[in-house]
């Protein structure tokens, strides 16, 4: 099992937050544009794990490189059942430079849309909060 996979199960904000390279770009599967960097990042799976209920990952695909994992979960949203896959690249030091979020249906994927919208401010702030200071 990826140590990704037991992060995200065990619900550890800090070790899912050490997986992620420092220029990783996530592509959400409700938002146009992907975010980039590790603050915002974490700030949206943290955001991920307060809407996600009975999440569990049910499949792990791997390219044998270890560069490229498929993770398939299954979770609720607001009443709805919702089935995604995340879809990791790992760089040279084995950290997520490139992490993108499929789910379907489209109903649950609205149910998902609304709920993190309804938690940007926060993560906006927590992003912010966690960024580097210059």
């Amino acid at each position: 099992m990826h140590p990704f996979r037991t992060a995200v199960e065990n619900r550890d904000e800090a070790a899912v937050e050490a997986l992620l390279a420092e220029d990783v770009v996530f592509t959400s599967p409700v938002a146009f544009k992907p975010y980039a960097g590790k603050a915002m990042t974490a700030a949206i799976l943290r955001g991920v794990l307060r809407v996600f209920e009975d999440f569990t990952y049910v499949r792990e695909i791997a390219n044998p490189d270890g560069r490229d994992h498929a993770l398939v979960f299954t979770a609720t949203v607001d009443g709805k059942r919702i089935q995604g896959c995340d879809f990791l690249h790992f760089d040279e030091e084995g950290l997520i430079d490139d992490f993108t979020v499929m789910v379907r249906p489209l109903s649950a994927a609205q149910a998902l849309a609304a709920a993190m919208g309804a938690q940007f401010d926060r993560i906006a702030q927590e992003a912010a909060a966690g960024a580097p200071r210059q």
